[in-house]
């Protein structure tokens, strides 16, 4: 006889999502060698410059057998152009993830052979061409002030206003 699936955990008020799914992110990141996601949230903090955003964090390798073994090896994947430069500072990439976590972390950096995928981080400012519709209302509503620096500011505060407007009745 099986056991029945245990119902999830009801919580009684509204979480983010980084809570709700936090759990089902550990078993994976566990096989990854990671005990949490520390160092891959916080990567561009913790890497120093280029290494920030030009290579992420892969896996980490313990070593095995070894009772007294220190430190693991750090897996980064890296963009293309940065190999060379990334392997050469690995023991400066490897001093700076141990200053961050404030013991022997990682002893040794190598690279992945996974390919590297930027993170999305901000998303791009897309320009964005007003309709001539909305140009010719933004344009009528500012046609009496005078002050050339007001009216560029507005407009342009009246076209992204509109243009937002359009875009979700559309």
């Amino acid at each position: 006889m099986s056991k029945p699936a245990a119902e999830p955990k009801r919580r009684n008020r509204a979480v983010g999502v980084a809570e709700a799914l936090g759990g089902t992110l550990d078993p994976i990141l566990k096989k990854r060698g990671f005990a949490s996601r520390d160092i891959l949230d916080r990567w561009t903090s913790i890497a120093p410059a280029p290494f920030d955003t030009a290579t992420f964090p892969d896996r980490l390798a313990w070593p095995r057998g070894e009772r007294k073994a220190e430190g693991a090896t750090l897996y980064l994947r890296c963009a293309p152009g940065h190999a060379l430069a990334a392997a050469h500072e690995g023991p400066r990439i490897a001093a700076a993830v141990n200053r961050y976590f404030g013991y022997l972390l990682v002893n040794e950096v190598r690279l992945s052979a996974e390919p590297f995928s930027p993170r999305s981080g901000a998303p791009e400012d897309k320009e964005h061409k007003p309709s001539e519709a909305t140009e010719a209302q933004v344009d009528g509503a500012l046609a009496q002030i005078k002050d050339d620096d007001l009216r560029g500011a507005l407009r342009a505060l009246g076209h992204a206003v509109l243009s937002r407007s359009d875009k979700k009745a559309g």
